[in-house]
């Protein structure tokens, strides 16, 4: 099913700001002097002593490389703040270590940052991933890259165009518009070079997955360069989950001068990746029911409510049954099904389809100012079709009655099916999101009475349109279609016939949405003596919400308006040249939901943020050692959850839309310490590894089902990585053979549901073992990676009820070409 969506675009506005990069262009040349070095001259001068420090960075040190791209792109603080001067968490992962890895996706590079997790609750939806347990912003070069909608609507990053990654920790709602508790995930994007550089490269590995890539750089003129970059790529995937991905990034650079520069890109993604919104799912056994533990129940245990009751009456024949099918892990932990998979045949995979151009231009306007700005256009639509539940009930209450139906075990003419999956429910839907997006940042440096320091002034104005349809098909338990089969058995499904469109499905959610949000700050940056830094600032922003319900009677509109004080201050103290500690204090805020749905019942209240953060940052043996370990305390207020008295399917007995949906007083707040590190050993060996201990926790409104504070969903107390490379020469070959081995290692993940009676769930902890080996030499790179080398079995997300299992040994082998 699909429906048109038109936007009115702002072409008034887009006009306007292109007219301020003209005119600033006009300004930037009328102040040259007259016998400044020829334009041409001074742009490929300054080329190549960018290149050349640039290559020394790379050579000598570790906190030089990862200093440079914390300079260059400025994501931590927008300022000429040093790494060992900044005083927030900031972890950067260059491109060295993500091309040994063999990454392809953003997903497969969480291991390398402290604190970053796939998030809980996870439906297999796109990039949904947490900062200490809290949502996250995502970026390209400092500018939106797309946002999720619960679970519903939200895009895979590939890693092909992308240099470096960058991750700020805690809110930056001063610097970064609307932004999450977690902190911001930046993409450092692939830029156009004056030197000439083209790259092919290929790549075969298991499931039957290709890809294909090419790369092309140079220099059209003295002043003019630019960037191409191609890539297709496509997979069967384990268990079924295929992917295919069509890629086009072009960039163009323009040095008007060495004191005013542009750059142009745009980028175009077509992919298409299946779901698994399911994983292996729990058995539903509510064991606060029964005198025993999941291990030792028998027919016994499984008493049938009062026969007056209404609650499912077994036979003791099917009670027998029932209670042999059991294990010990049921209700507690993801029955395991094996290479077995609950994809429907119904389902789609997730067809997005994105664009995105940006302008950018860097001007130093006159002596000590410089003046940064950034306009971007980007949309993104999707459709698929995904099977959103299918639950397994042996033994559960609700209502206080016991097996309630259709929470029950299922029996069809008297036939007790206990593996069988009901309430069903598999969605189509059909997004698209149209975002305008500017940025301006003036900074003076300035110094007076031995205290230098920096002004930035920045203002920000970004604007959402969003269009939603949801429609919906059930199994027998739900009339609102015509039924889909039960699942008679999860082990081994039988799969319903025909299409989506065949069950008459129902129109469950249409709406269209506009966000539009301004913000101005203001940050000071002061370098005291060279002890001290600090930096401190306040932003002012505002958001407005108007929300068009297309499915209820009338169509009605609901508007939220929003606005709110923010601030950052952060104070660093080097003890030595190597070794500097900082405290950070930061207030964020953003829209509770950007693209999500507003209700008649009240305007929700933005969701905030507060960050505590301590840390400690060190360099040694010649800065080839850089480490920081970081003690934090973050917190989100204001989230949604639903209210477990409501039910919307007339057929249910507990049937009730008297009462609120959801409720908004939840909080998330997660303490603890991460720890980073990057160790250059020697020229032969190479350490990267990271840890993170911390306690998230969910302290539940007043309304909700359980009134104890119980750690998140789906994130774990304790994890760690660590990815070892060493060097090898051999005399018959022109450059080294590197050799790298990796671990990671995540603590169990709670996936309880008390509406469901499943009180404590988890998914168990994992420790799984990479290797690869790579030869890098001027012209060609050969490189194989193997995953999962001891074939463990694991779950890499926890999902609500399930466990989506990670992948079994594969391998994957590279080869490119430079010329």
């Amino acid at each position: 099913m699909h429906i048109n969506f038109t936007h009115t675009s702002k072409v008034g506005a887009a006009t306007a700001i292109f007219s301020l990069f003209y005119t600033t262009a006009i300004s930037a040349q009328a102040v040259q002097s007259e016998d400044a070095i020829p334009l041409a001259q001074a742009s490929k001068e300054t080329q190549k002593e960018q290149k050349v420090q640039d290559e020394n960075l790379d050579v000598i040190t570790v906190y030089g490389r990862h200093n440079r791209l914390i300079l260059e792109s400025g994501t931590a603080t927008k300022s000429n703040m040093s790494l060992m001067e900044t005083p927030a968490a900031v972890v950067v992962v260059d491109g060295t270590l993500l091309r040994e890895q063999g990454v392809d996706t953003l997903q497969e590079s969480i291991r390398n940052i402290s604190g970053l997790t796939q998030d809980g609750n996870n439906y297999g939806v796109g990039d949904n991933l947490a900062i200490r347990g809290l949502g996250v912003n995502y970026t390209y070069d400092g500018i939106y890259a797309g946002a999720d909608l619960g679970n519903s609507y939200n895009p895979t990053r590939s890693m092909t165009n992308v240099e470096s990654i960058e991750v700020l920790k805690g809110p930056a709602t001063g610097l970064y518009g609307m932004g999450e508790a977690g902190g911001i995930i930046n993409l450092i994007e692939k830029k156009p070079e004056f030197e000439e550089q083209y790259e092919i490269k290929a790549s075969v590995g298991s499931w039957d997955s290709y890809s294909l890539m090419f790369d092309a750089t140079n220099a059209i003129n003295d002043s003019l360069a630019y960037r191409v970059v191609a890539n297709h790529e496509q997979s069967d995937g384990y268990r079924g989950l295929s992917d295919e991905r069509s890629e086009l990034y072009t960039s163009l650079r323009y040095d008007h001068s060495a004191d005013n520069r542009f750059l142009v890109s745009a980028a175009y993604i077509d992919d298409a990746i299946q779901i698994d919104s399911i994983g292996h799912p729990v058995r539903l056994i509510d064991l606060t029911l029964l005198d025993a533990d999941a291990g030792s129940i028998t027919a016994q245990d499984l008493v049938n409510d009062d026969t007056n009751s209404g609650g499912l009456q077994l036979t003791d024949d099917q009670i027998a049954e029932l209670a042999a099918s059991l294990t010990s892990t049921d209700g507690v932990q993801p029955y395991d099904l094996g290479d077995t998979s609950l994809i429907s045949p119904l389902s789609e995979p997730n067809e997005g389809k994105e664009f995105r151009v940006k302008v950018r231009q860097d001007l130093n306007f006159a002596d000590n100012w410089t003046l940064t700005q950034q306009l971007q256009y980007r949309t993104y639509e999707t459709d698929y079709i995904r099977q959103t539940s299918a639950y397994n009930y042996v033994y559960t209450e609700r209502t206080d009655i016991i097996n309630l139906a259709p929470r029950a075990p299922l029996v069809i003419d008297d036939v007790l099916y206990p593996f069988a999956a009901r309430r069903q429910e598999y969605r189509n839907i059909v997004a698209d999101e149209e975002v305008w997006q500017y940025f301006i940042d003036v900074t003076n440096t300035w110094s007076a009475g031995g205290v230098e320091g920096e002004h930035l002034f920045s203002a920000n104005y970004e604007d959402h349109e969003m269009s939603y349809a949801q429609w919906s098909i059930w199994d027998a338990d739900d009339t609102r279609s015509d039924a889909v089969p039960y699942i008679l058995d999860i082990r081994n499904p039988n799969w319903p016939t025909g299409t989506f469109d065949d069950y008459n499905p129902s129109l469950r959610s249409k709406y269209e949405k506009e966000v539009s949000s301004w913000g101005v700050s203001f940050q000071e940056v002061l370098y005291f003596n060279e002890y001290f830094t600090g930096r401190f600032g306040g932003a002012y922003g505002a958001v407005k919400q108007t929300y068009l319900n297309q499915f209820s009677d009338g169509n009605p509109e609901y508007d939220a308006d929003d606005d709110g004080f923010t601030y950052n201050v952060g104070l660093t103290y080097k003890v030595t040249p190597n070794v500097s500690t900082f405290i950070n204090h930061s207030k964020g805020r953003t829209a509770y939901s950007v693209l999500g749905s507003l209700s008649e019942e009240n305007n929700r209240p933005d969701s905030e943020s507060i960050s505590w953060d301590l840390g400690l940052r060190f360099t040694a043996l010649s800065e080839q050692l850089l480490g920081s370990i970081v003690v934090f305390d973050t917190a989100r207020t204001n989230l949604q959850y639903t209210n477990p008295l409501y039910e919307d399917n007339i057929d249910d007995p507990a049937y009730n839309i008297d009462v609120p949906e959801f409720y908004y007083d939840e909080q998330e707040r997660t303490t603890g310490v991460e720890i980073d590190i990057n160790f250059d050993i020697n020229e032969q060996w190479a350490l990267n590894t990271n840890a993170t201990y911390q306690e998230p926790v969910t302290e539940p409104g007043d309304f909700a089902s359980s009134t104890d504070e119980e750690q998140t969903k789906g994130i774990a107390e304790k994890t760690a990585s660590a990815w070892l490379t060493y060097s090898h020469v051999f005399s018959a070959l022109p450059a080294p053979v590197k050799f790298s081995v990796g671990v990671s290692y995540e603590d169990e993940r709670t996936i309880s549901a008390s509406s469901f009676g499943i009180d404590y769930a988890f998914v168990d902890s994992y420790t799984v073992w990479d290797a690869a080996i790579s030869y890098v030499s001027n012209d060609w790179d050969i490189q194989l990676n193997i995953k999962n080398l001891d074939n463990t079995d694991y779950y890499s997300s926890a999902m609500y009820l399930g466990g989506l299992p990670g992948e079994e040994r594969n391998a994957k082998l590279s080869v490119a070409y430079r010329f």
